[in-house]
């Protein structure tokens, strides 16, 4: 199978890349009411979704009956597109494998994998899902599908909902698919990058989507409210996207290639996206979140150390299905630069710290290449900063703005780069680099001698890697070698260690 899928993938890299998805006609749950903070009266469901709220009843309890909020089975609901649908995994509910449904909704996707205390969890999102498949009154993907609003207002009324859960926005503005498999297409085919085509409108694209995810949420509120629920009775969430691409694929020792790997694509475009589109798109989505008062969980940097072809990858890459539909066409390769079942299983972990959190904004990440990831109570937005030499003026800089294991810290002129924001993680004492979570300071073979220079490495928590700042002083010293400081002896050097000696050419800020 192998061997043939093989063959297919220059043809397969210019089918579309599993976010799209044709919308029919539904019917809608209402019209969206005024924000009001608690609960009102139940409102009664039209009769067609009335009929398939009381035989889900049946299922659940075994009658009809629409019982009290106490007496009902307590649950969980992920809503949205293929990221949180298990598109990727492999494995899929009967249904929503083709021919006519293809939401690719998988068992072994995050909203069925927490650790949240729950009876019942429902998965009502659907690959190639947009707003307009989410919303009151929006339309349905399939002839077979409910409008997931409407599938919400069925399920808050048969069940006690603690979480709802929303990962939306990719397929609107965006096209993240369809810009996927236009730079999958153009390395197949030699056309050069596709960062110049879209990184001049990538911002406008975000712009543009963030009042649609904002609609989204104040409709699923609404829903809630209808169903008879007070903003506080369960915790709605909005899931940010993690980048599945990274340009540092050749760090990993088992590097396959890029087409046997399914990393198919220029390696600056993985930085681009990395880099740049993610997390232009985490920050529409925390302000989506902000502005509806959502709970944030930000994941832009959840897959850092574990894209498509490195070592413990948590998603897929490009992939054919020859056998679903036959012959191929653009189905057979939807799967491709998903979450796989690890990257759910990263999901669900994060959901579950959150969810016991009290947290309205968190961000989640593996902070030390160990495969379980922390939630931190903070932004990465909000932490991620320059750092200055008082010596010099100027800024702590990933040379190249390159994040490869081996990269040179060094001096530069601040220019406001990713390249050039740096994170203290007090807990580990790493410093980790702005270009991705999964690259830290190093001492180089842990040689703690004067001279030697720092570099990016993939992080371990290893000693050599772990820092002491002094706020007074403003010096940073290995924790194992506290008698050398961190030094940037002129404009453009490396970072060296050297002796302390409290000059200001030791001093950062």
């Amino acid at each position: 199978m192998r061997a043939r899928a093989g063959r297919l993938v220059a043809a397969a890299a210019a089918m579309a890349v599993g976010f799209g998805g044709a919308g029919v006609a539904g019917v809608g749950a209402g019209t969206a009411v005024a924000a009001q903070a608690g609960p009102a009266a139940v409102k009664p469901l039209p009769p067609e979704l009335e009929k398939i709220r009381a035989a889900e009843a049946v299922k659940l309890y075994g009658d009809a009956a629409e019982r009290p909020v106490g007496q009902r089975k307590t649950s969980l609901i992920s809503l949205g597109d293929s990221e949180i649908a298990g598109e990727g995994v492999g494995t899929y509910e009967p249904g929503t494998n083709g021919p006519d449904n293809w939401c690719h909704r998988s068992p072994e996707a995050a909203i069925h994998r927490t650790g949240i205390p729950a009876e019942v969890t429902y998965n009502v999102a659907c690959s190639g899902a947009a707003t307009a498949n989410i919303n009151i009154g929006g339309t349905k993907q399939y002839a077979d599908e409910l409008v997931q609003s409407d599938n919400l207002a069925i399920k808050a009324r048969n069940t006690r909902l603690k979480m709802v859960l929303l990962v939306a926005g990719a397929n609107d503005d965006l096209q993240f698919g369809p810009v996927m498999t236009d730079c999958v297409t153009r390395w197949f085919t030699l056309q050069g990058t596709c960062e110049p085509k879209y990184a001049p409108g990538w911002q406008g694209r975000v712009d543009a989507l963030v009042p649609k995810v904002e609609r989204s949420v104040r409709d699923l509120r609404t829903v809630m409210r209808d169903a008879g629920y007070a903003d506080g009775d369960y915790k709605l969430v909005v899931m940010g996207y993690p980048s599945p691409i990274g340009p540092d694929i050749e760090d990993n020792p088992n590097f396959p290639g890029k087409l046997p790997g399914g990393c198919t694509g220029y390696t600056s475009d993985s930085a681009w996206g990395r880099n740049a589109a993610v997390p232009a798109f985490e920050k529409g989505m925390r302000k989506v979140a902000a502005d509806t008062g959502a709970t944030y969980l930000d994941n832009s940097r959840l897959f850092h150390g574990h894209e498509v072809c490195m070592e413990d990858t948590w998603a897929r890459g490009l992939y054919v299905d020859i056998t679903n539909p036959f012959p191929p066409d653009s189905n057979s390769v939807r799967q491709s630069f998903h979450p796989n079942a690890r990257g759910h299983g990263a999901f669900a972990s994060c959901l579950t710290q959150l969810y016991a959190s009290d947290r309205r904004e968190a961000s989640c990440t593996d902070p030390a290449s160990t495969g379980q990831p922390k939630l931190y109570p903070l932004a990465w937005d909000d932490v991620y900063r320059p750092v200055k030499n008082a010596g010099t003026g100027n800024c702590v800089d990933a040379k190249g703005a390159s994040s490869s294991n081996g990269t040179a810290v060094i001096g530069w002129d601040c220019n406001g780069q990713r390249n050039q924001d740096w994170w203290y993680d007090a807990e580990r004492r790493s410093v980790h680099a702005g270009l991705t979570q999964d690259r830290c300071l190093d001492v180089p073979g842990a040689k703690y001698e004067a001279g030697a220079g720092l570099v990016l490495w993939n992080c371990s928590g290893a000693a050599n890697q772990q820092f002491v700042k002094d706020a007074a002083s403003g010096s940073v010293r290995p924790a194992a070698a506290p008698g050398l400081c961190l030094t940037l002896g002129s404009a453009k050097d490396a970072v060296r260690l050297q002796k302390c000696d409290g000059s200001a050419a030791q001093r950062f800020a």
